[in-house]
C-alpha cells in the first residue's frame, strides 16, 4: 500500500513538472495560454471499514487546466497583426469553405500567394462579409464567415464626368486682351489651375483651367473674368452656360457685344461675373459642361477610350476680392486602377484597404468567438483551440462589442506565463518528487527489513 502511495506522489510530482515544464518552454509564444496542474487526493473506505482509522491511498491528478488570463500586448510595425484585449478568439479553418472551426488567441496572419490571410499554419482567418461603402456586417452568423482577401488592385476605372473648382481671383490683377490668349504663353493670362482626370480606360488627363481678366470687362458695374480649357494641352470648348456680360475682344477698351461663352482667338470659354462686394453674381453653382474629348470634339482621348465623355465644370461660390489668387477645391470624381498601398484594422475588426488612387474599400469584419467554458476547450496545438461539449458551442460577435475584447492592430498578444512564479513551482515540484522518492526509498528499506528477520 505505501508503495503505491509514493509511486501515486512521484508520479503527481512528474505531471506538476512536466506542466510547468511546458510553460517554460512557451514563454515567448505568442497567444499560449498557461497550464495547471490539478490534484486530489485518493481515499477509499467501506461500510465495515473504520473511517476514523482509515489512510488516504494517494494522489491523482484530476486536471491540467489552462488559464485564459489576458497576456500583455507587444506593438509591431505589421499591421495584419492583431491582438484581442478582451474577451474572445479568433476563429481560422483549414479550408475555404470548410466548417472545421478552430480557435486561437495568436494573431500573427499574413497573406498567402493567393492575398488570403492565413496563421503561420496556413489556416484562413475568417470573417463576417460587410457593405464596401458603409462597412456594416452583412450577418454576424458564424455559419456564414468567409476567408479574408485582400485584393492588390481596387475595381475597375471611373471616367471623370464632374470637376469642383472653388477659387478666389484677384482684382488687382492686370487685364489683358482674350484675343491673345496662348495656354503656351504666360503672359497671355493671369492665373492657371490644373486637376488629373481619367477616361474610361482610367488612363490621366490633365484638365487645365485658365483664368484672364478681359480688358474693359464690365456690365452694370460689375467685372468679369473669362476661363478657358485644355485636356493635355489641347483646346476643349465650352457648350452653352456661362454668363452674357460684356468682354473687349477687339482691344480698343469698350465692351463688345456678349454670348453665353466668350470666343476668342478660337477657344471657346466662359465668363464669371461679380458685384462690387466680390461675390459671383451668376447662378450658384455654375456649371458649364465641355464638349465631347474624343474624336470629333476635342479629339484628346486615346484608342478605345469612350469618346463621348465631356467634363462638368462647377465652380463652387468663386468670389473677386482684393487678394492673391488661392484655389481652395479643387476635385473630380473620376478613378483609375488602384494598388494597394496599406490595410487598416479597426478596434471593431473591420478591414479596410487603401489603394493609390485614393479609394478605401471595407473588405470584411473579423469575427470574433466566445465560450461558456473556456476551460472546456481542446487544444489541439498550433496554440489552437476546437470547442467540446465541455466548454459549449461557439457564440459568434463582432469585436468591441457586449462581452467581446476590441482588437488591436499590429499588436501581439503575449504568452501569460510569467516566469518568476513558474520557476519557483518547478523548485517545489522538484522538491515534492524527491520526497515521494525518499518515502519509496524508506518504504524499501523496510521491507528489506522484514524480510531479513529470522
Amino acid at each position: 500500500m505505501s508503495f503505491n502511495i509514493a509511486l501515486s506522489g512521484i508520479s503527481a510530482a512528474q505531471k506538476d513538472l512536466n506542466t510547468t515544464a511546458n510553460n517554460i518552454a512557451n514563454a515567448n509564444t505568442i497567444g499560449f495560454k498557461e497550464s495547471r496542474a490539478e490534484f486530489a487526493d485518493v481515499y477509499a473506505n467501506s461500510i465495515f471499514s473504520n473511517s476514523k482509522t482509515a489512510v488516504g491511498g494517494g494522489v491523482a491528478t484530476t486536471q491540467v487546466a489552462q488559464q485564459f488570463s489576458q497576456g500583455s500586448l507587444q506593438f509591431t510595425s505589421n499591421s495584419l497583426d492583431m491582438a484581442i484585449n478582451g474577451g474572445g478568439f479568433f476563429v481560422t479553418s483549414s479550408e475555404q469553405t470548410g466548417q472545421d472551426y478552430a480557435f486561437t488567441r495568436a494573431g500573427a496572419f499574413k497573406l498567402d500567394s493567393n492575398n488570403y490571410m492565413v496563421d503561420s499554419a496556413g489556416n484562413y482567418l475568417r470573417a463576417f462579409p460587410v457593405d464596401e461603402v458603409t462597412g456594416t456586417s452583412n450577418s454576424v452568423s458564424l455559419d456564414n464567415t468567409t476567408p479574408i482577401q485582400i485584393p492588390d488592385t481596387a475595381g475597375s476605372p471611373a471616367m471623370t464626368s464632374a470637376v469642383g473648382i472653388q477659387m478666389n481671383l484677384d482684382v488687382k490683377e492686370t487685364p489683358l486682351n482674350p484675343a491673345n490668349f496662348d495656354p503656351t504663353d504666360s503672359s497671355t493670362y493671369n492665373k492657371a489651375t490644373a486637376v488629373t482626370t481619367y477616361d474610361s480606360l482610367g488612363e490621366p488627363h490633365i484638365l487645365t483651367t485658365y483664368f484672364v481678366k478681359p480688358q474693359g470687362a464690365s456690365f452694370a458695374g460689375q467685372s468679369s473674368w473669362v476661363a478657358y480649357y485644355a485636356v493635355d494641352g489641347q483646346q476643349v470648348d465650352i457648350v452653352g452656360g456661362g454668363q452674357a456680360y460684356g468682354v473687349d475682344t477687339t482691344g480698343d477698351g469698350a465692351a463688345d457685344s456678349t454670348a453665353n461663352a466668350a470666343t476668342t482667338g478660337g477657344w471657346q470659354g466662359s465668363i464669371l461675373s461679380f458685384d462690387s462686394a466680390g461675390a459671383y453674381t451668376g447662378t450658384s453653382p455654375a456649371t458649364l459642361t465641355t464638349e465631347a474629348l474624343g474624336i470629333g470634339g476635342a479629339d484628346v482621348l486615346g484608342p478605345g477610350a469612350d469618346g463621348s465623355q465631356t467634363l462638368t465644370v462647377t465652380f463652387n461660390n468663386p468670389t473677386q476680392y482684393s487678394a492673391p489668387f488661392e484655389t481652395t477645391e479643387l476635385t473630380q470624381n473620376g478613378t483609375t486602377v488602384g494598388r494597394l498601398t496599406n490595410v487598416e484594422v479597426g478596434t471593431d475588426g473591420l478591414i479596410n484597404a487603401k489603394y493609390s488612387n485614393g479609394a478605401t474599400v471595407a473588405l470584411a469584419r473579423v469575427a470574433l468567438a466566445r465560450f461558456g467554458n473556456d476551460q472546456g476547450l481542446t487544444q489541439v496545438g498550433n496554440t489552437s483551440w476546437k470547442a467540446s461539449l465541455d466548454s459549449g458551442p461557439a457564440l459568434a460577435g463582432e469585436a468591441n462589442t457586449g462581452t467581446f475584447g476590441a482588437i488591436r492592430s499590429s499588436a501581439l498578444e503575449q504568452s501569460n506565463v510569467d516566469l518568476t512564479t513558474e520557476l519557483v513551482d518547478l523548485i517545489s515540484a522538484q522538491r515534492n518528487f524527491q520526497a515521494n522518492s525518499r518515502t519509496l526509498e524508506i518504504n524499501n528499506t523496510l521491507n528489506q527489513t522484514i524480510l531479513q528477520i529470522r
